[in-house]
């Protein structure tokens, strides 16, 4: 019998994609409001007791959009956002210290503000300080796992995406669909990230689990661009045109929404000393396109 890991947000971008990849492995046990589970509810949560032989509980479900985040930041801990990626979080880890499991928690390379130098990279033991309510909530969730006095992992990732998905779009997507349409891109010139291929979390989790790893990992992608380099790479693996990208800046591209960090570079030193290497996001378009055209 495979071993089960109990899961929370499992049918999203994210999540769908690594039980398809490592259902071989594992059987995992979806959570959600749809079977009668409300992360912020925690006298819904009785039921993860009932899966004894489950070791592992992975967190994915979060409030992800950080303008809609911001919206909420006036209605503080009554709001959603604060409830889904604060509140939500707590819950589950208090009932996996109650009952044994390890929970591996699922976080953002938005946590930082992002005020490094271009170059510098933010590692595991660098002090967060979110500069958005997105970003503050999501803190939040890290800190409530870590007091919560149940066995944790929290692993940060940065703009995850994948080769296709019928759930929710990510920003590689959003810049295909521009330029297939023909249409126009902008992409910002100063914001330096590190896109995670979601494929690439799979050998991550499967070490996290094997080793009993306990603490903050990053795994984001081997290489820190600017959305518009990112943009531009896609457009060459993909041959669209160039000239449909146009750079813009963040003050201009996010004028009127929540403020957004520039160097969101992380150093993954913790999982390359367990062997793992992440893909470059040029390494992980290109498999995309494989995976799209086989």
């Amino acid at each position: 019998m495979k071993p089960q890991i109990i899961a929370f947000g499992l049918s999203g971008l994210v999540g769908s994609r690594i039980e398809e990849l490592l259902s071989d492995k594992y059987e995992f046990v979806g959570l959600s409001t749809s079977n009668g589970v409300d992360i912020t509810k925690p006298e819904t949560l009785i039921s993860i007791k009932d899966y004894k032989d489950a070791s592992f509980v992975l967190h994915l479900a979060a409030k992800t959009n950080v303008d809609s985040c911001e919206l909420d930041k006036d209605l503080g801990e009554q709001g959603e956002a604060w409830r889904v990626n604060v509140l939500g979080p707590k819950n589950v880890a208090e009932v996996c210290r109650e009952t044994g499991k390890k929970i591996i928690y699922v976080s953002t390379d938005f946590v930082f503000d992002g005020e490094k130098p271009e170059g510098d990279s933010y590692d595991e033991e660098d002090i967060p300080n979110p500069i958005n309510w997105y970003a503050k909530t999501k803190y939040e969730g890290e800190r409530v796992v870590e007091r919560s006095g149940a066995d944790y992992a929290i692993l940060r990732i940065a703009y995850p995406y994948r080769a296709e998905s019928d759930k929710r779009g990510d920003f590689s997507r959003s810049i295909k669909e521009k330029l297939i349409n023909g249409e126009s891109v902008k992409a910002v010139t100063d914001h330096v990230f590190c896109p995670t291929f979601i494929d690439d979390l799979v050998p991550v989790i499967k070490e996290l689990i094997s080793i009993d790893a306990v603490g903050i990992y990053h795994a984001v992608g081997g290489q820190a661009l600017s959305p518009y380099d990112a943009a531009i790479l896609i457009a060459q693996t993909f041959d669209f045109d160039l000239r449909l990208i146009n750079p813009i800046t963040r003050e201009e591209f996010f004028k009127g929404s929540a403020p957004r960090p520039f160097n969101l570079e992380l150093n993954n030193g913790k999982i390359g000393k367990l062997g793992i290497r992440m893909r470059s996001f040029k390494e992980g378009i290109g498999e995309s396109k494989n995976q799209l055209n086989p």
